[in-house]
């Protein structure tokens, strides 16, 4: 009876994330695969780690697990591991990160791995190295800063704090043609000044980069107007296309795209008069959410 190989496992949630991690013995590594739907190269690495994990048998205890995570649904792990391209692999034993690799070289992959987990059985052949020459865009990931996440996200508008963009659900728009979207986006990115795009609501942000983009704005006193793309998937989906920018959060200015938390940040550190015009005052920690007679109308 042929014993039991590693698969690699989807990791839906950070509290999936963090159980699994904490359930491993000091000695097991653990490959982190970090992906995203959008980016191509992936699915190359997708399926180099899947054959990869079955040269190696399930053991219990563990002496190697292979973790598959969206970077941009698990967003807050994301962040832990200073994720700025995909697909990315970590490597990491009794907590500590021992090496990482990017791009989709099987055979520097394969290598990381036996050199801190030992040789796989032998006759498995890894699919060859893909011909990319150029990363994927991340999801606006960076080295956490004053004090991470959790440290920035202090600002919390009320319930009573406007609705700055027209309201749309999925179920609202569907047969919607390319053409009528993209000119509902054209007028979404003009319904505000400076109009961010973000998972969820500056009251409830949905994931940590979109967070951190409300508690920035916040504290450079900027006002802004805003759309969860997760109310409606056709304006997630479309403005990945319409922008070029396959990510979120997105900041527009005047209807032109910016870019999301990293070049909003390199923005604000190379100019100090960077979104000045739109600073409710001087003071910090006084910008959020605009209220409607400050918006763009529509166009």
């Amino acid at each position: 009876m042929a014993s039991e190989t590693c698969t690699l496992q989807p990791i839906a949630s950070e509290s999936d994330f963090n159980s699994q991690i904490a359930s491993l013995p000091a000695q097991c590594l653990a490959v982190i695969y970090f992906h995203a739907p959008w980016a191509e190269p992936c699915k190359q690495m997708s399926t180099i780690l899947s054959t990869l994990a079955s040269t190696y048998p399930a053991a219990s205890p563990p002496r190697t697990v292979f973790l598959s995570l969206d970077a941009e649904e698990v967003s807050e792990v994301s962040e832990t591991y200073d994720v700025t391209q995909v697909p990315l692999v970590v490597l990491q034993k009794d907590g500590k990160v021992v090496e990482s690799i990017t791009g989709t070289d099987a055979g520097k992959v394969r290598s990381a791995v036996e050199t801190h987990a030992g040789k796989a059985k032998s006759g498995e052949k890894l699919p060859p190295q893909q011909k990319v020459t150029k990363a994927a865009p991340s999801e606006n990931a960076e080295p956490l800063q004053n004090g991470g996440a959790n440290g920035l996200a202090k600002y919390a508008p009320g319930a009573e704090d406007p609705k700055t963009a027209p309201q749309y659900s999925s179920g609202e728009t569907n047969g919607e043609s390319k053409e009528e979207l993209n000119t509902r986006l054209a007028e979404l990115v003009k319904a505000a000044p400076v109009m961010l795009f973000m998972k969820g609501t500056p009251s409830a942000p949905q994931c940590g980069f979109s967070r951190q983009t409300v508690s920035l704005l916040r504290e450079k006193g900027v006002r802004y107007g805003f759309f969860n793309i997760l109310a409606d998937d056709e304006v997630r989906q479309g403005l990945k296309e319409f922008s070029e920018w396959p990510t979120f959060p997105q900041v527009y200015v005047g209807g032109e795209l910016v870019g999301g938390l990293d070049i909003l940040k390199e923005e604000f550190e190379n100019d100090d008069e960077f979104l000045k015009d739109y600073m409710v005052s001087s003071q910090r920690n006084t910008g959020g959410p605009a209220a409607p007679e400050a918006q763009a109308a529509a166009a």
